[in-house]
């Protein structure tokens, strides 16, 4: 199943639109970002501060968050690469990827093993699509040798090494991602508190996100995911109350949407699919608290599921004009 884009989306980001620094150091806390809101019923688009969140929902709203942890995901090589870690599959062995500087590395390694700290061979079995490599890890842990000699994958446009501490959301409590689930890094306690007060409540799931280089046309893979009993409950109980079912990250929709039997949400754990296009549409998410996408990115097939296509090219063209920050550390764009 592909996810394709049903109008162009051919927009260029300026480099200084990608935001180089956390939001605590550029300004004064992680809640210290802009927040565009594109509203689906009547079509306007407009620009507040995250902080405005708790009087821009309603109470009975419904936000799920992805409580996945993030990995310190990237381990230098002999070879001079970067093995990027990046999700099991259901056999238990891994998907990988390659980077050499800041490019995916897609030449052969020699001999098909690449070396790891702690005298580690990494025998790569065989190429998974276009950038990734099954490989089966010789080691007891993944988790525990990553906390060991990893660090958090970083990409060209950031502006230096951060602790892995600012790669985690308010809600991480599962390890598993190798990059972490971006849109709820905005949130803090307080945040919490205040929505909760508001009459919003809050229900987790977990996906373990893989590694967000494939986003240039090509679809996601294979992810595990868990919904809980109680997070069926408070899903189901939403929209059965005519309340609003706000995904807070594409990984929350994406997990949600795996769930759903004869129009409800059940409880499932496994590997997902899930692919949320205008072709194969959401059916309990009505609407989505994210970052800012990459031009040609599939994750923009799964706005364009949740929010017309016109609305969304505008938003997207409101928030470059705008100077809005794109990824990991940027602004954050409420559809709903």
């Amino acid at each position: 199943m592909s996810a394709t884009l049903t109008s162009s989306f051919e927009f260029a980001l300026d480099a200084a639109l990608e935001a180089v620094q956390p939001a605590e150091v550029r300004g004064t806390g992680r809640s210290d970002v802009r927040l565009l809101v594109s509203d689906k019923a009547t079509g306007a688009i407009r620009h507040h501060r995250f902080e405005d969140l708790p009087v821009l929902v309603r109470p009975g709203d419904l936000l799920v968050v992805n409580n996945s942890a993030t990995l310190p995901a990237a381990v230098p090589t002999r070879q001079g690469l970067r093995v990027h870690f990046s999700s099991t599959r259901p056999d238990g062995s891994w998907l990988v990827e390659l980077r050499d500087r800041d490019r995916p590395f897609l030449g052969e390694v020699p001999g098909g093993i690449v070396d790891l700290p702690g005298k580690v061979p990494l025998r790569l079995e065989r190429r998974f699509g276009k950038r990734l490599w099954v490989t089966r890890p010789p080691i007891e842990s993944v988790p525990e040798y990553l906390a060991r000699y990893g660090g958090p994958i970083r990409y060209s446009y950031i502006d230096r090494d951060w602790p892995i501490s600012d790669y985690q959301t308010a809600f991480a409590t599962v390890p598993g991602s190798a990059e972490m689930p971006s849109a709820a890094r905005p949130f803090t306690p307080e945040m919490v508190t205040r929505l909760v007060s508001a009459g919003v409540g809050i229900a987790p799931v977990t996906l373990h996100t893989g590694v967000a280089s494939l986003e240039s046309d090509e679809d996601p893979y294979p992810e595990w995911m868990e919904v809980g009993e109680y997070t069926a409950r408070m899903v189901n109980a939403a929209k059965d109350s005519g309340s609003r079912v706000i995904a807070v990250g594409t990984t929350a929709v994406r997990a949600l949407e795996s769930t759903v039997v004869g129009g409800k949400v059940v409880a499932a754990s496994g590997h997902t699919e899930r692919i949320i296009s205008p072709e194969h549409p959401a059916q309990v998410v009505d609407g989505l608290l994210t970052g800012f996408h990459e031009p040609r990115s599939t994750h923009l097939a799964m706005l364009e599921a949740l929010c017309d296509t016109d609305l969304l090219r505008e938003s997207y063209s409101a928030a470059i004009e705008s100077r809005y920050l794109w990824h990991e550390f940027g602004d954050v764009h409420l559809i709903a």
